[in-house]
């Protein structure tokens, strides 16, 4: 065997390693991994001895990378994403046909649980593991496969495909439109409005958008879960700001309806399908990827 096998680096210290440097952040990529702080900051400092070099300047900020640690991650991150595909080919057959989806409980509830089963009749031989919370999981530490997440794309540790054409809109049941008709932007400031806290877009960067005062009465019912809001407008109380995405099935079956033109709806980007490097690779997630974006589109 090559002498040189015998100094080589463990496996948990390159993947510390990789994870601070993608993180920017110990404890970040500690709790990624399922490990101490400082557990982590030992792994780094054997490393540095082990090579005989500094990886990363350290600051109260963070870290980051230096000149030799940024040449390193260029080197060893194919290794380690090789090593990452090679094992999970070699799991075995029931591992590779489960599917874990990890989403934000609103998507779960208001688009994908409604069409999910034409996943499974397209594709029987995969298990499908489907978990809904607002927090974001581990993809190690909980064995998720992908997941749909709400919010800014600040992942930058992993892959992600943003939902596009997404818009927020003026939503209202049509029994509501027929006894409080709408014929214009202005007169939203009368109207009982219910507030969404969830998403990225609200009433008060619509108001704004139309060039709008903002209303000076108290929102008839704030929800921070936007299936609330959904409910709420559908059973008559007022009208949402809300994603025609998670209002899509309301919209197709007249429940809901666009109380203004698309001229006065907002363009947002706020959901995302995240999941680790190289992961698109894999059958299982190729086909949920492939799946959901023809669903996305139809």
């Amino acid at each position: 065997m090559d002498k040189q096998s015998d100094h080589l680096p463990s496996i948990k210290s390159l993947r510390v390693f990789e994870q601070v440097a993608h993180f920017g952040n110990v404890a970040r990529a500690a709790e990624e991994l399922s490990i101490t702080p400082s557990a982590a900051s030992h792994q780094l400092a054997k490393l540095e001895r082990e090579l005989g070099c500094i990886l990363f300047n350290r600051s109260a900020k963070g870290v980051v990378l230096t000149l030799s640690g940024e040449h390193y991650l260029r080197e060893i991150g194919p290794i380690l994403m090789g090593l990452a595909q090679a094992t999970a080919r070699i799991s075995n057959e029931k591992a590779r046909s489960n599917l874990r989806i990890h989403c934000a409980p609103s998507f779960g509830l208001l688009w994908l649980l409604p069409r999910i089963h034409k996943f499974r009749d397209s594709y029987p031989e995969f298990q499908l593991t489907l978990s809904c919370s607002y927090e974001n999981l581990s993809f190690s530490r909980d064995n998720i496969d992908i997941a749909v997440r709400h919010g800014f794309p600040e992942w930058n540790a992993f892959e992600i495909k943003t939902i596009r054409h997404e818009r927020m809109s003026v939503l209202a049941s049509p029994a509501y439109l027929k006894q409080h008709p709408v014929n214009q932007p202005a007169d939203l400031i009368h109207h009982a409005l219910i507030l969404s806290e969830s998403p990225l877009i609200q009433w008060p960067q619509w108001f704004a958008s139309q060039q709008l005062p903002q209303p000076d009465k108290e929102w008839l019912f704030r929800f921070d879960r936007s299936y609330m809001s959904l409910e709420a407008a559908m059973l008559g109380h007022g009208l949402i700001f809300e994603s025609e995405l998670l209002a899509q099935d309301y919209l197709r079956s007249g429940k809901l309806v666009r109380v203004l033109s698309e001229q006065e709806s907002l363009p947002v980007s706020a959901h995302h399908l995240v999941f680790p490097r190289g992961f698109a690779q894999f059958p299982r997630v190729a086909h949920f990827l492939s799946w959901i974006q023809q669903e996305l589109n139809a």
